[in-house]
């Protein structure tokens, strides 16, 4: 995952000068920085008309099912459709993939998360699993009546799940999304915070395809190269990992933070948005494993004192996620399924933010 700037392609924000915060990146600047996280894609372009698909996230690379993850469910404006949202918020625990998709697909994606998890060796007597699947509409370049994501499209994105870097933009889940009229997509970033705070790794990856008055790093930003009207109305997606020992009251506390980032570009947090955040631990002390669920047992967790620094490393990793999501997605031409008719979303001009950041910078050196 190149942080250059390729000749004449798209790039993501440190390639432009663009670095929110005050903590580092991990060396990926990804979700898959917390070791063990693995990302799967899987992308639907079929013709004028499909483009969609789906993005696996695993919080490690074991049977979930038998090894639950502790974690935390945060909602801004529930205007959405998250499936297993209250098992986490009563349990406080994922037992499957979080799997992305589009808001038309998830019952399918659904069944394809049963069909992986029951396959799984060590699951052959469950009868009860909770998949977890979140969404955004991407009706806006897919027609998303056609229900081209099918639960085999699901097993194959979790099967290719691995470590390692991420890819961006208009792929999986994000491949017809759309944020501020521009093209949106998948985005990821992540912080690692200095040995005197823990030194722990906190990851982010966003779907993104909301709306309102896009900020980068602060700078109020005027149409680049749009085409089409902002709409204020839309969603979010925001998986937050970290190997901090966090409880999975913590872990909400966590969720809940990554919506100073959002914020921060300028979310309209309208209406008519689905704005979700879950967070995850991998730690293997706070992991729910079978032993650990018969008997009762201490699970060390990471004291409300410490967990400050991973609140702002949620919040900067957010933020940069989303602007890697626009600044790696393309100009995409799909179809329009409520109008009924062909479309095309530009992707952000490069050459015009890189102009906004320069235009800071000099601005800066000039003040007295």
């Amino acid at each position: 995952m190149s942080e250059m700037m390729p000749p004449g392609g798209r790039c993501r924000a440190r390639a432009l000068g663009i670095a929110p915060g005050v903590y580092a990146p991990g060396p990926l600047n990804a979700i898959t920085d917390v070791a063990g996280v693995r990302i799967g894609h899987v992308t639907l372009r079929e013709g004028e008309r499909i483009r969609t698909g789906v993005t696996a996230i695993l919080p490690h690379g074991g049977n979930l099912f038998q090894d639950k993850v502790p974690a935390g469910l945060a909602v801004l404006n529930g205007y959405g459709k998250l499936m297993g949202a209250t098992q986490i918020v009563e349990l406080g625990e994922i037992e499957t993939p979080i799997v992305l998709t589009n808001t038309l697909a998830v019952g399918r994606a659904a069944e394809g998360v049963v069909r992986w998890t029951l396959a799984q060796p060590g699951n052959e007597t469950v009868v009860s699993l909770n998949a977890v699947v979140g969404e955004t509409n991407d009706g806006r370049l897919n027609d998303i009546r056609n229900p081209a994501v099918t639960p085999e499209t699901v097993v194959a994105a979790i099967t290719a799940a691995r470590e390692g870097g991420a890819e961006e933009g208009a792929v999986g889940a994000g491949t017809g999304t759309v944020a501020f009229g521009y093209k949106g997509g998948i985005g990821t970033s992540s912080r690692r915070l200095p040995p005197d705070k823990g030194g722990y790794t906190l990851g982010v990856l966003v779907q993104t395809n909301y709306g309102g008055d896009l900020r980068i790093d602060g700078l109020p930003v005027p149409p680049l190269g749009r085409t089409r009207a902002a709409d204020p109305d839309g969603s979010i997606m925001i998986v937050v990992a970290t190997d901090a020992p966090l409880s999975d009251r913590n872990l909400r506390r966590l969720a809940e933070r990554a919506f100073g980032g959002l914020a921060r570009t300028g979310s309209a947090l309208s209406n008519g948005s689905g704005d979700y955040a879950i967070a995850f631990s991998t730690a293997e002390s706070v992991r729910r494993t079978p032993a650990r669920r018969r008997a009762a047992s201490d699970m060390a967790d990471l004291p409300n004192e410490r967990v400050s620094p991973l609140f702002q490393a949620a919040i900067e990793a957010t933020e940069e996620a989303i602007y890697n999501s626009l600044f790696m997605a393309e100009t995409t031409d799909g179809f329009d399924a409520a109008r009924n008719r062909p479309s095309r979303v530009e992707a952000v001009s490069l050459g015009a933010v890189r102009d906004l950041v320069a235009r800071r910078a000099k601005a800066m050196k000039e003040e007295p």
